[in-house]
């Protein structure tokens, strides 16, 4: 296997000691904040060494490689941008506050998702439809490294695809922004320019992402070893288990525990480090 450090800062003496708990033989740089320790045969107390120190790790197959892949499905809300566009809408209504403890506890698997969305939606009405292009302009941010990631995915083959719990106004838009090949999320009920605190349709929770995911990948022709999926919420399980690799990003300890690697200090350019 190969470990994969990363971090803000990687430390020499940190790459030292890793290779020396991971009997690796090689320490070749990848990036400025990326290392790849060669040939690791252990990983006994890796996790905890990381997690003091404040790095990003992963053991992967030497002969892993991006090109491998033909799908990269993706979380949007706090994975491909660094907001939660519902909580942003809510602070245009003033129940920013509400929606917030609602979204956090739903992230966490204490709420089923499509309960959750109903009752976040519900705080809603009567806002203005314009305050979702205000939250788009004003508030909207990628995670860091998130257009690079792109960037490399697509050119080493990978078809793109964002599936949210968040809203159609929002993925419409990044998909024609950043070239996503695929979106899926769910709508919200207009009325005289209003919302009405509905949503329409059936509401894309855990299952659905995971059955939008199963589709365009069966549309494809692809098998699950050829996807990869990366999620920060308890909502995002049964996608991320329809990928071979899944990607837990700044993610609930939840996700983290089932996820084939996890990601907590690095940007989503750090996914492209862990392949040749």
């Amino acid at each position: 296997m190969n470990l994969i450090i990363q971090g803000l800062e990687v430390q020499n003496h940190d790459l030292r000691e890793l290779a020396k708990l991971a009997d690796a033989n090689h320490i070749e740089r990848i990036t400025g904040q990326a290392f790849r320790l060669k040939n690791a045969n252990r990983r006994e107390n890796v996790a905890e060494y990381c997690a003091d120190a404040e790095l990003d790790f992963a053991f992967v197959e030497q002969t892993a490689q991006l090109a491998d892949f033909r799908l990269v499905a993706m979380d949007m809300d706090s994975t491909l941008l660094a907001i939660e566009s519902i909580d942003e809408i809510a602070d245009m209504h003033g129940v920013k506050a509400q929606v917030s403890e609602i979204t956090l506890r739903t992230m966490r698997g204490e709420i089923v998702f499509a309960e959750s969305l109903k009752q976040r939606t519900a705080l809603l009405q009567g806002l203005d439809q314009n305050a979702l292009q205000h939250v788009y302009d004003e508030r909207l941010r990628l995670s860091s490294g998130a257009e690079k990631m792109l960037q490399q995915m697509k050119s080493a083959g990978l078809k793109t695809m964002v599936i949210s719990g968040g809203f159609t106004f929002f993925t419409d838009r990044i998909k024609t922004k950043l070239g996503f090949d695929y979106t899926a999320a769910n709508t919200l009920e207009i009325v005289d320019n209003k919302l009405t605190g509905k949503v329409l349709g059936e509401i894309i929770g855990a299952q659905g992402k995971a059955n939008v995911l199963k589709r365009v990948r069966d549309e494809l022709g692809l098998t699950r070893e050829q996807v990869i999926a990366i999620g920060d919420g308890a909502n995002d399980l049964k996608m991320l288990a329809e990928a071979a690799v899944s990607i837990a990003y700044h993610a609930k300890p939840i996700v983290q525990e089932k996820a084939t690697y996890a990601i907590n200090h690095v940007g989503l350019d750090g996914i492209i480090n862990l392949f040749d």
